[in-house]
């Protein structure tokens, strides 16, 4: 099973950018994705961004996310 993590796009240099996840910035290589620009959402998986989303379900998934993290229940 592979995660993807839901980014925002901060800024860019050639084949590579810096996004926010939940308040952490990373490095990210971004050549998998065609016109990228600051401010696009983007699917995160082992340091690629591998596809862009819209801000709606960009959202969603934060909203996901944060349930989890923030869940007391044990599995």
């Amino acid at each position: 099973m592979c995660l993807a993590i839901p980014a925002q796009v901060r800024d860019i240099d050639s084949y590579s950018a810096i996004i926010d996840i939940m308040g952490l910035e990373s490095r990210i290589n971004i050549q998998l994705i065609e016109e990228l620009k600051v401010g696009d959402y983007v699917l995160v998986h082992a340091g690629c961004a591998i596809q862009k989303i819209d801000k709606d379900y960009f959202e969603e998934l934060q909203r996901i996310f944060k349930s989890i993290l923030n869940s007391e229940e044990k599995v």
